[in-house]
């Protein structure tokens, strides 16, 4: 900031002067005698060459003095805060309570360092966003092919429909199985790598190849009005999950007709089916994706997709309950445990709570249920659910 002296009063103007040998520069003074602060003028200079390197080093070492027993201090305190709460809080104890106090907080810490040796040891678990880039890149059951520029798309009906609406408008016109859908896009520039980078993103969130043209805002606002602006996956395949479009899969259950009769249970609720999508499921399963491949080769998928009937898959409920099943489901759409689905109709019955019931054992505790489905998880190889269930079932121990 300059400042010219001839237009301050003539008792605060700015001295110069000084030894020729040491320059000084002043900055400027004020009056502030108008505003009622007082006409005291202040000289503010920016040469320190008078002041000796001794008096410095003297000033500084004095203030790091200052501030180091200002923080021992304070720490002090607080250790001594603590110590009188402790102190205060165990007073009337026995012994024996005391202990049993040190005991909990030794349990406690080994846990969590258990919990994260675990963590560390273990693999990374697949979550959604990789399950479904490999499912565009590998075309688990497809039932949908787009043809553009003369390349073909295999695709999945569900998940565009659910994730475009452009798309989903589309695919509406063309409802057979294996439909070829040729594409007509009016947004110029679009080849058929970002053609291929769209559709990636559609299936994971995120664009598939690093793209220059990606980063021009003119072509993001065109694409937005041709295809529509997507939910975030996360929304969009809970949506899937809830609705269930164009659903191609159910899962059905076993049931043991003597024990159901014996219990006077609904053999209708038994036998209850779940909608699902191959897709899906096969991305997340490496059970169902082989078991799905496997009727492929057998000839029964070709059957299915002649009478235009959904896949029935029908599962062992000696292995896996049903009252697990919408668990399983659930977090393969959404990457969330949510075990509240357990309990929360008490008309859903299962052969193992009737086998349970005519046995005359128990119900089974939150943590016996967490251990179960955990090694349905790992029957399944559906490493996602099972390492969330470990996580789930450390934090209840720390609770309990």
């Amino acid at each position: 900031m300059g400042a010219n002296a001839s237009n301050y009063p003539h008792s605060c103007s700015p001295r110069v002067g000084g030894n020729s040998q040491a320059q000084q520069t002043f900055i400027g003074t004020s009056s502030y005698s108008q505003q009622g602060y007082g006409c005291e003028s202040k000289l503010y200079s920016l040469d320190h060459g008078h002041e000796k390197p001794q008096d410095k080093k003297k000033r500084t070492s004095g203030l790091a003095t200052l501030k180091k027993k200002f923080i021992k201090r304070r720490k002090s305190n607080r250790s001594a805060d603590h110590a009188k709460q402790m102190r205060e809080l165990l007073s009337g104890w026995d012994v024996r309570d005391v202990n049993a106090l040190v005991e909990e907080y030794e349990g406690t810490s080994a846990l969590k360092e258990l919990s994260l040796q675990a963590s560390l040891a273990r693999p990374e678990a697949r979550t959604l966003q990789k399950d479904m880039a490999d499912l565009y890149e590998y075309k688990y059951c497809t039932d949908v092919d787009l043809i553009f520029q003369e390349t073909c798309f295999p695709v999945h009906r569900a998940i565009l429909a659910a994730r475009c609406p452009f798309f989903k408008t589309l695919l509406s016109s063309s409802p057979e199985y294996g439909a070829e859908i040729i594409m007509d896009i009016n947004t110029a520039g679009i080849d058929m790598p970002m053609f291929s980078a769209l559709l990636h993103y559609l299936y994971t969130g995120e664009f598939g190849m690093e793209d220059s043209r990606f980063q021009n805002v003119d072509i993001l606002v065109q694409l937005s009005e041709e295809f529509g602006t997507p939910n975030s996956l996360d929304v969009d395949m809970r949506g899937l999950f809830d609705y269930m479009c164009y659903y191609d899969v159910v899962l059905s259950f076993s049931s043991d007709s003597e024990l159901v009769d014996a219990f006077g249970g609904n053999q209708n609720c038994l036998d209850e089916e779940l909608k699902a999508h191959k897709a899906i499921i096969s991305a997340r399963s490496p059970f169902f994706r082989n078991l799905l491949q496997r009727r492929i080769r057998t000839g029964e998928e070709i059957t299915d997709r002649t009478l235009r009937t959904p896949t029935r898959i029908i599962l062992d409920e000696s292995i896996i309950p049903k009252k697990y099943a919408k668990v399983i489901l659930h977090c393969m759409y959404t990457d969330v445990v949510d075990l509240s689905v357990l309990h929360c109709s008490p008309s859903v019955g299962s052969l193992s709570e009737v086998q349970a019931l005519v046995a005359g054992k128990p119900n089974m505790t939150r943590a016996e249920e967490a251990m179960e489905l955990y090694h349905i998880a790992l029957f399944l190889e559906f490493n996602m659910l099972a390492q969330e269930l470990v996580r789930h079932g450390l934090r209840l121990s720390a609770c309990l």
